[in-house]
C-alpha cells in the first residue's frame, strides 16, 4: 500500500514542526510527500523544499511540489502534483526529466480517466469519506466510486479524504493502490 503524506504547515503549527513531521514520516517509510503550501512565495517554497530534500530519506520517498513545476525543477524535487483543472501532464513532460513524477487530483471517474490518458503517473481520488483536515465543498465519493476509478485505469489511484487507520484497508480492498492524507500522517 502506497502512503502519500500531504503537508499543511498551519495544522502542523508552523514550518519547524512541519519539517519535523516530514522527517518522522520519511523515517517511517512513506512513499510520497507532497509539499502543499500554496500560500508561500516561490522563494519561500524553494527554501522549504531545500530543507525537506536535505532530510534523511532512508526509503527513498519521492518529494513532490503542489502545482509549482518551476519550483520543483529548480530545486530538484522528484515531481509535481497538479489540481484537476491544470494543464495536461503531457504538456509538462516535455519540460521535465523522464523520471519526474506527475500526480493529479481527481474528483470524478471521468477526471481519473482523463488524467491517465494525458500521461499522469498516478492520481489522488477523493474525497472518499468526509475530509478530516479541510472542507472541500464536495460530497464524499465513497468506496464504490473509488473502486470504479481504480479499475478504469492502469495507473495507481490513491484514496484521499477522511482516510484513517481504520478505513485505509477498505480503500485498498476497493482497488486503491494506497492512501493519501494530511491528518493521517501529520
Amino acid at each position: 500500500m502506497l502512503r502519500y503524506f500531504i503537508t499543511d504547515r498551519q495544522r502542523a503549527g508552523g514550518l519547524e514542526p512541519l519539517i519535523e513531521a516530514i522527517g518522522r514520516n520519511l523515517a517511517a517509510g512513506v512513499d510520497l510527500v507532497q509539499i502543499r503550501e500554496k500560500d508561500l512565495s516561490a522563494r519561500q517554497l524553494a527554501e522549504l523544499l531545500r530543507q525537506v530534500l536535505q532530510l534523511e530519506n532512508p526509503s527513498g520517498a519521492r518529494i513532490l511540489v503542489n502545482g509549482r513545476v518551476d519550483v520543483a525543477l529548480a530545486c530538484g524535487a522528484h515531481g509535481v502534483h497538479l489540481p484537476a483543472d491544470s494543464i495536461p501532464p503531457s504538456r509538462i513532460r516535455v519540460l521535465t526529466p523522464a523520471e519526474f513524477e506527475i500526480g493529479v487530483s481527481c474528483h470524478t471517474v471521468d477526471e481519473v480517466c482523463q488524467a491517465a490518458g494525458e500521461g499522469a503517473d498516478f492520481v489522488v481520488f477523493g474525497p472518499v469519506f468526509s475530509p478530516l483536515s479541510k472542507a472541500t465543498g464536495l460530497p464524499p465519493r465513497g468506496l464504490e466510486l473509488l473502486s470504479e476509478a481504480a479499475h478504469n485505469v492502469r495507473i495507481p489511484v490513491l484514496a484521499l479524504g477522511g482516510i484513517t487507520a481504520q478505513n485505509a484497508a477498505a480503500c485498498v480492498e476497493a482497488g486503491a493502490a494506497g492512501v493519501a492524507g494530511i491528518s493521517l500522517f501529520q
